[in-house]
């Protein structure tokens, strides 16, 4: 048992680490990013239903009304560990964004509670099985794999790889949500 989730680590520890140029600088051209195509919105709106760390429950159903980033990663994850501190700082200065972090990990509680004692971030955060990811969410073919879910429950964007908060706020005023404040940067300085 121990060979096959070596294996499927390393896959994904591969997979994540295949950056993405970085954007341009404001007021440049920018090129297409190669990402993967966006998921299709549903016709029904996504459950997700998980226990955080903390023991409460978090419920994408009563985040209707905001957008939701829901971001598979693990504590092994480079470019996840990179991407926490801005989208923990999102969650925390956007009002209509919510963030949870999915732990696609084999860990316990208690060393989860102890890495983020070392890395914090202000959102849930919740261990979820790498055999039986939540329903109606894909496995992830790597880590971070992130995706931005509409105030209806919909998913309107995936990103594999590590995403800013400045691709988010793109993506939502794209999406026809609100656009960034003029003259701020997103979030945490993307």
């Amino acid at each position: 048992m121990i060979r096959p989730l070596v294996s499927v680590l390393a896959i994904c520890l591969l997979v994540a680490c295949q950056r993405e140029a970085l954007p341009a600088a404001a007021g440049q051209p920018q090129a297409p990013a190669a990402q993967p195509p966006a998921a299709p919105a549903v016709d029904a709106p996504l459950e997700l239903r998980v226990t955080t760390l903390e023991g409460g429950e978090w419920d994408l159903a009563a985040q209707r009304g905001k957008w939701v980033v829901v971001n598979f990663w693990a504590t092994w994850c480079a470019p996840c560990l990179k991407e926490m501190p801005e989208l923990s700082a999102l969650g925390a200065m956007r009002e209509h964004i919510e963030v949870i972090g999915l732990a696609y990990e084999e860990i316990e509680p208690d060393a989860m509670r102890a890495f983020l004692q070392e890395h914090p971030v202000l959102y849930p955060v919740s261990i979820v099985d790498v055999y039986a990811p939540p329903p109606g969410f894909d496995p992830p073919r790597g880590l971070p794999m992130t995706y931005l879910v509409d105030p209806d429950g919909r998913v309107v964007e995936q990103y594999l790889g590590p995403v800013t908060a400045a691709d988010i706020e793109r993506d939502i005023a794209a999406a026809g949500g609100p656009a960034m404040p003029s003259g701020e940067d997103a979030a945490a300085g993307a």
